[in-house]
Order: C-alpha cells, then structure tokens, then sequence
C-alpha cells in the first residue's frame, strides 16, 4: 500500500507521528532539555542585548519568539534558535546611529531576505562547504563558547572559582548515577541551592539586567515607510539575513552529523525568514541558530525533536515572567560550567590528535587551521566558514592543476605528431598547458587527443586557441580530437571567441 492511499489513521500511526507522544522517556528528556537550554538562554540574550544597545527584554522576547516559531516551521529538529551574538553585532551599529524603530524594520526585511533566499536555492551552497571547514568551524566554535565564559572568570570573588569546578565535577560524576534528569540541570539546582542557602555572594543572573515581567506585545516598527528608510535599513538587513543563514545552516549541518539524520535546509532557510519577522512584528532584535544551546539540547541534554525547542521558548518566558526572582538567583558560575562542558563537548579532539595530523594532508590542515584563526580573530562564524572554504577551492585547484599531463607521440616518417593529453583542464592547469608543446620543432601537422581529458572553462578554449595560433603562424595545422560531448560543447562555442580568431 503506497504512502499516498494511507488512511488518516494508519497515517497518525506512522512515521510522521512525533516519538514523545507515544513514548513517556522522550517526552522526559524533551521536557527536561528544553528547561536546561531555557536556563542557559537567559544570560545569553541579556548579553546580547547589551551588544546590541537595547534592553534586555528585547532579547529576551527575540528568544521566545525564535525558538517557539523555528520549531514548527524549522527544518531541523531539535536545533535552537534565537537571539546571537552574530546578529547582534550586525545591528549594533544601525540602533546606535538611527534608532531602535530601524533595527526592528532591518529584522523584518531580514526575514524577508531569508525567504527569498531559501526559496532560490541558497541551501544548496552547503555542498561546497568542504569537512576541513566543518572540522575547523565545530573547532572555532568551541573555542569561542570558552573563550565567552572567560569575562565570567576574571575579577570575581573568589567563590566562583569552587562553584564552577562543583558544577564541572557534577556534569561529569551524575550521569554515572543516573541519565533521567539531565546533569546540568542537576548542577544549575544544586549550586543555587547552595549559593542562596549559604548566603554565597557571588554574580548572578539578575546582575545582567532586569527580566521582562509580561508577554511581548505585538505592533509595526516605528519608522516613515518611505524609499529612505528602506535604502537605510537594506544593507543591515542582508547582512543579518546572509550571516544568519550561515550560521543556521552550519548548525544543521552539525546536528545532522551528530544525530545521523539528515534535514530540509531549503526549509530551515524559509524558517529562518518566517521566524525573524515573527520577532520583528513582537519588537525582538531578530536571531538564528545558537550553537552552543544547540549543542547542549542535542549533545549534552540527548534532545531529538522539535518539542524541546518549543519548550525552550515558553519555558524561558515561563521562567523570566513567573519565576523571575528565583531566576535571578542562579549563580553565573553554575552556567558557566554547562557552558565549559559543552565547550569541551563540542571540540573534535581526534581532528588534533598527533596520529590524525601525521595522515592528514597539509592541504586539509592549513584549511582547518585557517578557518579557526579566522573565526577566533573576528569572532564571526561565517567569516571564518567563508574563508575557509575559499582556501580549500585554492588548495583544491592547486593540486588538480598538476594532474594534467601532456605525452608527445611522433609518426615514424615524421609527418604526424600525436600529443595526448591527460587531466582535468581549467583555469589552473590550462595556464601551463601552452608552454608544453614543441611548435618549431614539430612536424607539419599536429593531433592534440583529449579523449582522456576534459575542458571545464573559458580559460582551457583559450589556451587551445592560443596553441593552434603559435602552430599557425609556423604554416601548421592542428587537428583537435577525442572531445567529449560537454567538452565539444563549450569548445565550439567558445573557440574564435575569446581573442578575436585565429
């Protein structure tokens, strides 16, 4: 019976029927993480917030509405998304010199711009992401949700430091005892037991800014809808919509891996754009994926689906309007723990391993190397991936420019020479390809055989032009055989072009 003639209830009963509604541990570990990554969003949408030059409600409220939204119309389940760092910075500078009415409008356009985006293909680019990148982004990443939890550590008082090894040797030791309750949850509690009970003075949550006590309210940015303010918020907007697409997608990419599943990333881009202009018409600062959260509800808390990144959402707002008070007193120190363990999580330790360097390529490790240096310098993801994946297509051509070889076969009555050649040609190895033909030495007419060969680009016909033009100007003809059907094609199309002739 075909998938399509099932009937509605043997459809409930399929696949497509989420797994927590009909196991109960699921259900547990859905709901458990998703309050786990509630607790860690708060410190990091109130300092996001404070990137961004606007209240902490703001990215408070930007948190709820991503991650409440995202996971109905996400692609991939279990990631979370809301209020980043990335965008953050993106939209500092337009708050700062026009105000927040244009930040919230470049949040709704941004969305736009990732509709559109995710409905032409821009997933697709994924594929060109070579693993060095990926390897070297999950590297950097890591070492950027350290490196964020370092200003936690320096110039407190000194109970901190005992408080985050206590939360440390929790999330190590617990899950020995038991995996029903999610280990950083259990160190979150137990250390905010022990700070308000004791009486410990240490920093907390409520020291980054106060917790919104009602729901946002939904309502238009106020800004003149004119070609002005479009012209004005425009270049804002594309680039928190192509950061965010990055960073998301990335981040899919990543769960993927870790879950063995794979995920719509056409999908996740609409999402992405559908879930940023709910937060704009709710007066948010707009968001994308969170790796580190990401990483806690899929590595650390064991979350799989979509009903741990809803809960993310309404328990953060739950949290910050009901149990604001008790919110306030967690102490930052038992955060940054959870933050450190996902740190150390997330670090590919066999991609530095002495046995991998030794077999690994140089080409593969200096892409690797570039990525993190490039994402640690600027503290941009996307910066990092897009450089990256730039000098592995340098590497790349390089090595495939000196897998073109060209053989020279003389008849023995000398009237014929046959040259063979071998490879790949493109604008790297075609740039070698002239010097490689004897054009006063050879006889009369010349065969260039390119049946195990294959032309790529305009580059490799001009070269080919530009050796028939050499043999020409000596009173020799060449004849050019063993074409392929895509090589003849832009061979044909393209020789006599590209110089003006012959």
């Amino acid at each position: 019976m075909s998938s399509s003639a099932l009937s509605p209830t043997a459809w409930l009963r399929g696949s497509r029927r989420p797994s927590w509604l009909s196991d109960p541990k699921v259900l547990r570990t859905e709901v458990l993480a998703g309050l786990v990554v509630a607790l860690a969003l708060i410190p990091e949408a109130i300092s996001f917030s404070i990137i961004a030059g606007v209240d902490p409600a703001v990215g408070l409220f930007a948190s709820f509405t991503m991650a409440v939204t995202i996971a109905v119309v996400g692609g991939r389940p279990a990631m979370i998304s809301a209020a980043t760092g990335a965008v953050a910075l993106v939209i500092a500078p337009l708050n700062r010199e026009h105000g927040f009415g244009y930040l919230v409008a470049a949040v709704l356009l941004a969305g736009v711009f990732q509709i559109v985006l995710g409905v032409l293909g821009v997933a697709k680019l994924m594929r060109f992401v070579p693993r060095s990148v990926m390897v070297g982004f999950v590297n950097s990443l890591a070492v950027l949700i350290f490196m964020a939890q370092v200003p936690e550590m320096t110039d407190v008082p000194w109970a901190v430091y005992p408080l985050i090894a206590a939360g440390l040797a929790l999330m190590v030791f617990f899950p020995k005892v038991t995996t029903v309750v999610p280990a950083p949850l259990v160190s979150i509690v137990v250390l905010t037991v022990i700070t308000v009970a004791a009486g410990i003075a240490v920093p907390t949550v409520g020291d980054k800014g106060a917790l919104p006590s009602s729901l946002p309210v939904p309502g238009l940015p106020d800004v003149p809808f004119t070609l002005d303010t479009l012209t004005t918020v425009a270049p804002y907007a594309l680039a928190m919509a192509l950061v965010g697409l990055m960073e998301s997608l990335m981040t899919a990419k990543l769960v993927d891996d870790i879950t063995d599943t794979r995920s719509s990333k056409t999908r996740e881009s609409v999402g992405q754009g559908v879930a940023n202009i709910v937060t704009g018409f709710f007066g948010g600062m707009g968001g994308c994926a969170m790796i580190g959260q990401t990483m806690i509800n899929v590595r650390v808390s064991g979350a799989r689906t979509r009903l741990s990144t809803f809960l993310a959402g309404a328990f953060l707002m739950v949290l910050c309007i009901v149990f604001g008070p008790v919110v306030s007193d967690i102490p930052m120190g038992a955060l940054v723990a959870v933050m450190i363990m996902v740190s150390a999580a997330t670090f590919d330790w066999h991609s530095i391993a002495p046995k991998t360097l030794k077999r690994m390529p140089a080409g593969e490790i200096t892409v690797m190397v570039v990525t993190v240096v490039c994402v640690v310098a600027t503290h941009n993801l996307a910066i990092g991936v897009v450089v990256g994946s730039l000098t592995a297509m340098v590497v790349f051509a390089k090595r495939v420019a000196h897998l073109a070889e060209v053989t020279a076969v003389t008849d023995p009555d000398r009237t014929t020479v046959v040259y063979r050649v071998t490879g790949e040609l493109f604008f790297a190895s075609s740039n070698d390809l002239v010097g490689q033909f004897d054009y006063a030495g050879d006889p009369d007419k010349v065969v260039i055989d390119l049946s195990a060969a294959h032309i790529w680009d305009a580059s490799s016909v001009a070269a080919l032009d530009a050796i028939e033009t050499k043999y020409a100007q000596r009173g020799k003809t060449v004849e050019i055989v063993g074409l392929n059907e895509p090589s003849a094609r832009i061979h044909k199309t393209l020789s006599g072009e590209l110089t003006g002739g012959h």
